[in-house]
């Protein structure tokens, strides 16, 4: 059986890499990307020994020249790619627009806006000359709703969700599907980025409670990814049972 080629940002922890554990046991080749060169390196040759292939990618997805370059490296038969996963995201800081830091706000647009369009021009490309793919936007409850304190955040991921809206009607006619997933609160290393290493506020985010798991998001993208032809999921929210709303949680 010929093997169906994969290409998924952020793929160095996280859901990111939980997606590329079971698309590689899913006849998926992978080309990964992420800013830790060590991480993708281990994981290739985890996932290489159970028979995949896997073509690593170390860029800074806010650096477009380093996307490009990247990018045009691929070899022409790895470029046959029949799935995008644009996961790379981050959020950055927690205050409000009156004190927030600026330097917050530009990491934040440039990683999950303008990262997610860098990747997304030149594959749809490749895409639109086999008539064929697949695109998962990774979105969030955050673009759903607006909390305080998370405008910046909130914007982003509510840009992903119309980006995506956008997306699914200019390539619908060249038979590329289009998808946006909206999780709740995961636990991975998300809090921990946005509280800026404090170990301490990211284990607070998740008490009393039990958050959904990068896998659990992975198992969601493989059941999205593996709809037959005529089937396209475009718009799924996925919460905690304990979670109502971005905000609202029972917690014990």
């Amino acid at each position: 059986m010929t093997k169906k080629i994969a290409l998924i940002t952020g793929a160095t922890a996280g859901i990111g890499l939980e997606s590329a554990r079971i698309l590689a046991t899913n006849n998926f080749n992978l080309i990964l990307t992420g800013r830790r060169a060590e991480r993708l390196e281990t994981i290739k040759t985890e996932l290489e020994a159970s028979g995949g292939r896997v073509l690593c990618l170390n860029f800074d997805v806010r650096v477009k020249s380093e996307v490009d370059a990247a990018l045009e490296s691929i070899p022409a038969a790895w470029r046959k790619i029949d799935l995008l996963i644009n996961n790379a995201g981050l959020a950055a800081g927690i205050d409000p627009v009156a004190s927030a830091d600026v330097a917050d706000w530009e990491q934040m647009i440039d990683t999950n806006v303008k990262g997610l369009l860098y990747i997304s021009q030149p594959v749809s490309n490749w895409m639109i000359e086999q008539q064929k793919g697949h695109i998962i936007n990774l979105s969030s409850i955050a673009g759903k709703e607006a909390y305080p304190n998370g405008s910046v955040y909130c914007g982003t991921k509510h840009a992903v969700s119309a980006i995506s809206k956008a997306m699914r009607i200019e390539l619908a006619p060249h038979n590329i599907k289009v998808s946006t997933i909206c999780p709740g609160a995961v636990e991975t290393e998300f809090s921990l980025v946005r509280f800026k290493g404090d170990e301490a506020k990211a284990a607070k985010v998740y008490e009393g409670f039990d958050p959904l798991t990068a896998k659990d998001i992975a198992e969601t993208i493989w059941f999205m990814a593996s709809r037959p032809a005529h089937v396209n999921i475009d718009d799924l929210l996925i919460m905690p049972t304990a979670q109502a709303s971005a905000r609202d949680f029972v917690r014990k």
